[in-house]
């Protein structure tokens, strides 16, 4: 265990290099209604590092650095650049300052070209525009920083991990100096969040500051020479990598240690006869937008998690509203249990003993006028409907909620709070305690630790293996490797509707996985 000694001792021994800070914030206060996003918050950014900030969500880490680009405006706190105090009002006001910032969700205009969502960023846009300036300081650019993209293609052409590359261009070609990279990798396959780091590694060489904000321990530790802990508004601590270790930054986000068995639960499966699910030769197609499946051959036994790995947006939604009923089969059969369940109502196969955790439960699983009493009780209706339905049990209601978050080790929530009021946390908790308290044979859960915690992303993992060790099965939708890898006993892999691999974790490393993801092409093991 890494003691509170120890940790002093390596702040202390924090590594200035005898230069001034770039960018100093002190005192930085930010409140939201009912939270205080910020607390007195003081934190430094020099040239020539990348400089993490970690914590889970809502520990205060976007909201600080969306102040430094102007984004929001702190309460309290001041802002120095250079050694000068800086009055950042806008974003604009930050990019004059040459500060940058990637967002989660890329801003880029789909119809235009790489050169024109550059030309936009700007901020001494011409009248006429001079593309092949643009385009020549594009490709210089790229040259010099791995950063390669044909700047005269539509970026609605191009794939995600380039889009990003088009992102970076952007501040670079703005002429910023502090790149502000906010959970950078959550729609990169493996392969390239390597080569993002690799980006990370020359820029620091050119003496600009990084700041990379994110959640996941393994890629702090991966290309982070310097990591603050938030923790609640507040600063934990900020160790230099040498000093760094994961016991050491779990330490300072949680007080001790995450248990270690939950770190490999896969590999204990007990499969019967019959599958819980069978797809046999499933194409589909939602609505608008959606990603047509095509030809997807897919089986769930029991006592078995079945993991889907994907970059974002190849159909991992769509599957799920298969297997649910959501969408139609508008060519092969749906099976449940060995019954042709193609016809069925979304319905009547959740009265089967299908489970369902969405990625976004605000929007898909919960009513937001509705208190988390009324929604649990909406998830079994029949089982609390008292005198003909003509009244519901509502302390019956209230202690298989209470019975609920006891045994995912949730912190308990008020049921008679309306879910609309809860963060993205609390609800994503919510939607958990009723779908498992409902003790499905099969669950389909689409990133249910989304949002959670560390400890309560344990305790659902933890729910999830029992689930499978006592005969039911899951299919796990996840963007964490980790998280599959730790869990699946087999993972497929979706890529533009199709499933390109069928593979065992332990028999395939994360590049393979990577490659598959981007469309490299498919296996089976």
């Amino acid at each position: 265990m890494f003691s509170s000694h120890d940790m002093t001792t390596a702040m202390q021994q924090l590594d200035t290099e005898s230069l001034a800070p770039l960018v100093s914030l002190r005192g930085i206060t930010k409140r939201f209604p009912n939270v205080i996003a910020n607390d007195s918050v003081d934190l430094d950014l020099f040239r020539g590092e990348v400089h993490a900030l970690l914590g889970e969500n809502g520990a205060g880490k976007s909201t600080l650095m969306k102040i430094l680009y102007g984004f929001y405006n702190a309460d309290s706190g001041s802002i120095a650049v250079d050694g000068e105090e800086a009055h950042i009002g806008s974003p604009l006001d930050a990019r004059k300052l040459r500060i940058g910032m990637v967002f989660q969700t890329f801003t880029l205009i789909p119809a235009m070209t790489v050169a024109e969502n550059v030309a936009l960023y700007l901020p001494d846009l011409p009248a006429v525009l001079d593309n092949r300036r643009i385009a020549k300081q594009i490709d210089e650019l790229g040259k010099q920083y791995h950063l390669d993209v044909d700047p005269h293609v539509p970026v609605r052409d191009i794939a995600i991990g380039d889009q990003q590359k088009v992102e970076v261009l952007k501040l670079l070609v703005g002429q910023a100096r502090v790149l502000i990279f906010d959970e950078a990798t959550r729609v990169l396959a493996p392969h390239e969040i390597e080569g993002l780091f690799g980006i990370f590694e020359r820029l620091k060489e050119d003496g600009y500051a990084i700041v990379f904000i994110t959640h996941k321990m393994r890629e702090v530790l991966a290309c982070a020479d310097r990591i603050t802990v938030m923790k609640r508004g507040r600063i934990a601590g900020t160790l230099i990598r040498s000093k760094a270790t994961e016991e050491a930054l779990v330490a300072l986000m949680f007080g001790d240690a995450i248990p270690r068995e939950i770190r490999q639960m896969a590999g204990r499966r007990k499969t019967g006869e019959t599958p819980l699910l069978e797809l046999r030769n499933v194409s589909a197609r939602a609505e608008g937008k959606g990603t047509r499946l095509g030809d997807i051959n897919l089986q769930i036994r029991p006592g078995e998690i079945v993991g889907v790995a994907g970059v974002s947006g190849n159909g991992q939604r769509e599957l799920a509203d298969v297997i649910l009923g959501l969408i139609a089969c508008a060519r092969g059969r749906r099976l449940l249990q060995g019954v042709d369940a193609s016809s069925w109502t979304a319905g009547r196969i959740r009265a089967s003993g299908v489970g369902f955790v969405p990625e976004d439960p605000l929007g898909m699983g919960l009513v937001p006028w509705m208190t988390v009493a009324q929604n649990a009780a909406l998830g079994s209706i029949e089982t609390y409907a008292r005198y003909g339905g003509l009244s519901l049990d509502w302390d019956h209601v209230q202690r298989d909620i209470g019975a609920s978050f006891k045994e995912l080790s949730f912190e308990g929530l008020d049921p008679w709070v309306q879910v609309r009021t809860l963060s993205g946390g609390q609800l994503q908790r919510a939607v958990l305690a009723r779908e498992l308290g409902r003790r499905p044979k099969l669950l389909v859960a689409s990133y249910p630790t989304r949002g959670l915690d560390v400890r309560s992303a344990l305790a659902a993992r933890r729910v999830l293996a029992t689930l499978r060790d006592n005969g039911g099965g899951v299919l796990l939708v996840s963007e964490d490797l980790d998280e599959l890898f730790g869990l699946s006993d087999r993972l497929v892999v979706l890529h533009q509707g199709r499933i390109v691999g069928t593979l065992l974790p332990h028999r395939i490393d994360r590049h393979k996985i990577g490659h598959l993801m981007t469309g490299s092409g498919g296996t089976n093991d």
